[in-house]
């Protein structure tokens, strides 16, 4: 583009030039008084003289008037020129078809964080990202053979060194030589692509919610039937096994039975941990005194190759949670990191409180400003790549062999953390090692030391009147006989209208009711409140494969409410009636 000044001044050198010829004109006209002659000139002539003379002046005067007009208008049409061009919301640039800057306006400089100077016959590729070259040469490349305008997006390097994303838009253009080349429009998008990254991120959030309220449902579903299922084999199993020598054939195959329906009790937890459904009772916890107590069982779990390091902060916040979740975190974790290592290799676990700040939340998504307990667990393994990692918490997902992995670990990890309305996050380099890092929200209420429970002797034997209802005429069947075997008297029935009718009908003192939560007709809830509407003294014990919402949320079991998951053994369920009955 030409300079403006450049192209005035021919034309006021020209103006100046035809005024001189019109004053020399003039001069020729009139005839040259010589000083002898002044004398003979008349009055009239002198008076007409000085008319025009005047009349010149005059006309001087409007000649100069017009030129500071114009002078004026030149300069607010300079100041138009800058506050248009240079100062434009967006920035402009022209070039030539090897992508040099030929003309850049003040904009442009801005954004790249240059001066205009700078930029002229630099190639604008020099402000180009590496990994965003091609963009910009394919941009080019459409821009010249369909000399029809064209847009991209890209990252450009603005000084020192620091992205932006840009927009262009180009249109073919050539200068006053004919030589090709092209105009940019330069638009800062960076804010807008941050924008989108965070709508990208809090739509990934929202499908990972989604996946997790789908397979919640289906663990639910699955939890429900398949433990009442287990419940059958584990129960009938146990019954079987007192009844035999221990050293019969035939009980190492039960024991194979039973391994193998607890393990797939523990997969089917693990699906409602994931799902963050997994029946718990939080309790006012010391994650040092509760780690600790975890070491020994880690260190076997990790095996002697691998070196442990246990360093805890003192004067640790309490938290609110299940230790059990506590156990099944860190047992996962601890595993993985293991598994990670080849040979030789060492694992860290650290404690320590922190305080997390709104600078810290715009770089962690998902995560709250607050007073959080920190656990960071760090192995020198294999690490991940960033690939992996942004799956690693999916359910089923695993980099393992078939045989070697459920891809269920890490991601009832991230569900236990999330139903104690914690945070995890990860960081790992291949070939250097990962770090886990778990925040788990302060408890900040009045911590009342819990009462030492008495200590009851397994499956120890009572006299009270238990009524029990089951829809499952096998579990009822199998409970009635495992309560008999410990002494108890048994009321037994297999649908709440039958549980009410029997409650009401019984002459002496039910000590206890032991419900299913989801049954035909009433929930467990529900049947409980209303015998004991006219037997205030009756206890109860909940049992479920899946709680839904009934008596927990999020998963969630207040303490005062007793809970038996299914499946369970024999001596599980004596233990938890011995407690109830002595609550």
């Amino acid at each position: 583009m030409m300079d403006h000044n450049k192209k005035l001044q021919p034309d006021a050198a020209q103006a100046r030039a035809l005024l001189r010829k019109k004053a020399e004109a003039t001069l020729r006209d009139q005839k040259a008084v010589l000083p002898e002659q002044q004398d003979k000139i008349s009055a009239e002539e002198i008076q007409r003289k000085l008319h025009e003379l005047q009349v010149h002046q005059i006309e001087l005067e409007m000649q100069n008037d017009e030129l500071r007009r114009a002078q004026a208008e030149l300069a607010a049409a300079r100041i138009r020129y800058f506050e248009l061009y240079d100062l434009a919301p967006v920035g402009y640039c022209t070039l030539n078809e090897d992508s040099v800057i030929l003309e850049a306006n003040l904009s442009v400089a801005t954004l790249l964080g240059v001066t205009k100077k700078a930029l002229l016959r630099q190639p604008i590729t020099r402000y180009i990202l590496g990994d965003d070259q091609d963009i910009y040469y394919l941009h080019q490349k459409r821009l010249f053979e369909t000399e029809a305008p064209q847009v991209c997006e890209l990252r450009m390097v603005k000084h020192p060194g620091i992205p932006c994303w840009v927009r262009l838009n180009a249109n073919l253009a050539s200068d006053e030589a004919g030589a090709p080349g092209c105009r940019i429009v330069l638009s800062d998008i960076t804010e807008r692509k941050k924008i989108e990254e965070e709508k990208a991120k809090i739509e990934a959030q929202f499908q990972q919610a989604q996946k997790m309220e789908s397979v919640g449902r289906l663990a639910g579903g699955v939890a429900h039937d398949f433990n009442n299922k287990l419940a059958i084999i584990l129960g009938f199993v146990d019954i079987i096994m007192e009844q035999i020598d221990r050293f019969d054939p035939m009980y190492a195959d039960l024991e194979e039975i039973r391994h193998a329906a607890k393990h797939s009790a523990v997969l089917t937890r693990q699906l409602l941990a994931f799902a963050l459904k997994q029946p718990i009772v939080p309790i006012i916890l010391d994650v040092n005194e509760t780690v600790t107590g975890l070491i020994h069982m880690l260190v076997r779990l990790i095996g002697e190759d691998i070196n442990f390091t246990w360093l805890p902060q003192t004067d640790l916040w309490p938290v609110k949670m299940d230790p059990s979740q506590l156990d099944q975190i860190l047992t996962n974790l601890c595993v993985n990191a293991r598994d990670a290592i080849a040979g030789n290799g060492s694992i860290t676990i650290k404690s320590r409180n922190t305080i997390v700040d709104e600078v810290y939340c715009t770089t962690h998504p998902g995560s709250n400003p607050g007073e959080y307990v920190e656990l960071s667990i760090t192995d020198d393994g294999c690490g991940m790549s960033t690939g992996i990692l942004g799956k690693i918490f999916e359910p089923f997902f695993t980099t393992k062999s078939v045989h070697e992995g459920t891809g269920l670990g890490l991601a009832t990890v991230y569900g236990a953390i999330l139903q104690n309305n914690g945070n995890i996050y990860v960081e790992s380099d291949p070939g250097v090692g990962t770090t886990f890092t778990i925040h788990l929200p302060r408890y900040k209420e009045k911590s009342i030391e819990p009462e030492k429970e008495k200590l009851i002797e397994p499956a120890q034997h009572g006299t009270e009147t238990i009524l029990v209802v089951e829809d499952e005429q096998n579990i009822l069947e199998m409970m009635k006989r495992m309560l008999q075997q410990f002494g108890y008297q048994i009321l037994a029935a297999d649908r709440p209208s039958e549980a009410v009718r029997l409650a009401n009908k019984y002459r002496g003192t039910i000590d206890l009711l032991i419900t299913d939560l989801i049954m035909p007709e009433m929930n467990g809830k529900d049947l409980a409140a209303n015998i004991l509407s006219f037997s205030p003294q009756l206890k109860t014990l909940y049992m479920s494969g899946y709680s839904s919402n009934i008596i927990s949320q999020q998963g969630k079991i207040d303490s005062s409410i007793h809970f038996l998951q299914k499946p369970f053994s024999k001596n599980e369920l004596g233990d938890k009636v011995r407690k109830v009955l002595h609550s």
